[in-house]
């Protein structure tokens, strides 16, 4: 089916997200960046969630009332950026696919903190810690990230949880914010909150939500196994120093048992603890300083037993149990003012791993797949913020140099032979690995009144996962890819080089704003699942017939490809009258392999959503399309299949009861539309209305409803 023009036209993330922890009446920051204010606030969307926070509803200053029911994966939310899609893998276990990359070329962090994922197939992936109920604002950087932020092949994401502020009334102040959902289509519900005292000098807040959610409908039937609770509860404080601050905070999430139809097993917890402190802010008039160390700790079970319909028999029984710790500290100091200045700085991430799969009804039969694992990074950098005439640029370099090492997997008594020669096999090789890699990024905008062109240039590097080198049993541990593929690692793996140009320019007027940007990125040695050998199907290696026993006689291994990228994304807002708002993006992206003829695997269609509000004096209705092309432009080595092109509509609607307190509501897939989209995975639960090996749908047709208030 080809995509009909007027569909090119929808728009997938709005000019300006202004979202409420309780709605994502999201509006994306993007002031007219005109002259000297920060770069990396200058060179950063910005999906607010914040009703928590809000001005009184006035028409001539209210945020776009672009609306949905907020899914409880905030990576939906973050996918509502220009260049951005939504990889589905489960209620709690999507991922930000940005400009085609997604996985651990995106780096993702919870307010600033940067971490190690606890499962093996990403069922954890960063926005899996941020309940979409209580997040303030989401920050993903334009194009390549800065060399500041850390090594990364692409954007950078944070996700910034609501929090106690100081107060600015020179006396002891109280601040509580709550909020909840219903949403009925997964008969779910979302709850949480925050509550805090605070002085000009000292600030103590606690911070809870509670989430849960039956199997979602869609036109046609239930998605069977894709349940899902969460809980998350912390507590957090401040010290105001001069012009700076000392902060800490602790923060506990759990998972518990979630459904993920793409994987061969479900969740059966995940118990997180995350602990940061440090220091931000002046020392002097001309010296800033970033100071920060953290801890998370990751422990998880997940099986086919639990939550999955039917449960598998006895011998195909398996419980995987995973631990991930990761230790990070990083330093920042910057000489001169937010405009002018030079920034050096210094970061160390430690990460330990271990995963050990099970038989539950077998005590003798379990098998250490990712054997204490090891990843130690050391890097610098340097950044410089300057201009010449009427043109601002940043400038930035960073070395980083990474250490991996893998131990010796155990196997238990029943564990047969083929898995145990692949295990020895391993024991015997060198199972460490070192690399050094440098990253550059060069950014340069000139303001000209309405009108701010751009460009940016960047060499990003990422090193190879563990799992990607260390991966010695052939299984279907993908960091999220959901494909029923199996995979093993290769520790012959090179970093992944990719050279990027970025143009753009943002026109500014009170009536209409639009930002256009064209990219290409081209990636030496990126790293691509490839047949094991040349003789596919022939089972004449050991990795072969391991593999033929776990259901699939063609594995994958990870070898290094050459690949590029290229594409446009743009937003827009207009506003014809000063009550109607109207607002939308479009995104397209390509992705090819260069040292053969193939297209790359999973890139997301020609997508887009558009968007229309009337803005009343305390309300807000309007309604959204949403859409996405065929497509046709799909991996063959990969065996991927092509999708169909769709569009959805729903209906919002926003009424301030007073200031303090908001009501909202709407109707989504207001015509129950079947559709899905490219980036779903693949369903693997027997007992579901979704076939088995067929993408799971969208969401069917259902109304929510949400409330928030600020005291």
């Amino acid at each position: 089916m080809n995509f009909p023009l007027c569909r090119a036209l929808l728009s997938v993330s709005p000019f300006s997200l202004v979202a409420a922890p309780n709605a994502v009446m999201a509006q994306q920051s993007n002031a007219p960046e005109d002259d000297r204010s920060n770069a990396n606030d200058l060179l950063t969307d910005t999906i607010i969630v914040t009703a928590a926070k809000t001005e009184p509803l006035e028409a001539d200053n209210l945020s776009p009332s672009e609306q949905i029911a907020i899914p409880a994966d905030a990576a939906g939310i973050a996918a509502r950026t220009p260049g951005g899609a939504l990889v589905q893998n489960g209620a709690l276990s999507g991922q930000l696919s940005y400009r085609g990359l997604f996985g651990e070329r995106v780096l993702g962090r919870i307010n600033g903190q940067r971490f190690a994922s606890g499962g093996p197939n990403a069922m954890d992936p960063p926005l899996h810690y941020a309940p979409s109920i209580l997040i303030d604002r989401i920050k993903i950087t334009r194009g390549a990230a800065p060399v500041s932020q850390g090594p990364s092949l692409s954007a950078a994401v944070n996700a910034e949880l609501v929090g106690t502020r100081f107060s600015d009334t020179g006396e002891l102040t109280a601040d509580v914010y709550a909020a909840g959902q219903y949403r009925s289509v997964d008969n779910s519900y979302a709850i949480g909150g925050q509550a805090g005292i605070a002085t000009p000098q000292l600030r103590l807040g606690v911070i809870g939500s509670r989430e849960e959610g039956d199997d979602y409908d869609y036109a046609g039937g239930t998605a069977v196994g894709t349940s899902f609770e969460r809980l998350l509860y912390g507590v957090e404080g401040g010290f105001r120093a001069g012009e700076g601050e000392f902060f800490v905070e602790y923060r506990r999430s759990e998972t518990d048992p979630t459904g993920n139809p793409p994987f061969a097993l479900d969740i059966v917890y995940f118990d997180t603890d995350f602990l940061q402190a440090g220091y931000l802010g002046q020392l002097t008039d001309d010296l800033h300083l970033d100071l920060r160390m953290g801890h998370v700790a990751v422990r998880h079970l997940m099986d086919n037993q639990t939550a999955r319909q039917p449960a598998a028999p006895a011998m195909r029984a398996r419980a995987t149990f995973a631990d991930a710790d990761t230790n990070t500290g990083e330093i920042a100091l910057r000489f001169g003012s937010d405009t002018r200045n030079v920034t050096v700085g210094g970061d160390v991430e430690m990460i330990d791993k271990d995963v050990t799969i099970t038989n539950p009804t077998n005590a003798a039969f379990f098998l250490e797949t990712q054997p204490n694992l090891s990843s130690e990074r050391v890097g610098g950098f340097v950044q410089w913020r300057g201009g010449i005439g009427t043109t601002e640029f940043e400038i930035g370099a960073r070395l980083d140099h990474t250490s991996q090492t893998a131990g010796v997997p155990q196997l238990g008594a029943a564990v047969p032979m083929g898995p145990r020669m692949l295990a020895a096999a391993f024991a015997a090789s060198a199972r460490g690995q070192d690399d050094t890699t440098a990253d550059v990024v060069a950014r340069a905008w000139a303001p000209m009144g309405d009108i701010v062109p751009r460009v940016t240039f960047s060499r990003k590097t990422r090193v190879p996962s563990l799992l990607e080198r260390f991966a010695w049993l052939p299984t279907e541990a993908s960091y999220g890819l959901a494909d029923g593929n199996i995979y093993v690692g290769n520790q012959g793996l090179k970093p992944e080089v990719a050279y990027a140009v970025e143009a753009r320019f943002d026109f500014n007027s009170p009536a209409f704003n639009f930002r256009p940007t064209a990219y290409y990125r081209r990636v030496d040695d990126f790293i691509q699942g490839t047949p094991f050998d040349a003789t596919v199907g022939v089972l004449d290696t050991p990795v072969e017939m391991v593999a033929n026993m776990n259901g699939d006689p063609t594995p994958l291994t990870f070898r290094n490809v050459d690949a590029e990228f290229y594409g446009v994304d743009l937003d827009f807002t207009a506003r014809p009258t000063a009550r109607i708002m109207i607002d939308g993006t479009v995104n397209y992206v390509r992705g090819m392999r260069v040292d053969i003829d193939d297209d790359l695997y999973r890139i997301p269609p020609l997508n887009g959503r558009i968007s229309i509000a009337y803005e009343g004096d305390r309300f807000a209705i309007g309604g959204e399309l949403t859409g996405a092309a065929d497509q046709n432009a799909v991996s063959i080595s990969n065996d991927e299949d092509t999708s169909e092109a769709y569009v959805i509509a729903g209906l919002f609607a926003q009424f301030r009861l007073r200031d303090d307190v908001k009501l909202e509501a709407g109707v989504e897939n207001i015509f129950d539309t079947f559709y899905q989209p490219h980036l779903a995975g693949r369903n693997r639960v027997e007992a579901s209305d979704v076939p088995l090996g067929e993408r799971l749908p969208g969401c069917g047709r259902g109304v929510w409803i949400r409330a928030s208030a600020n005291f």
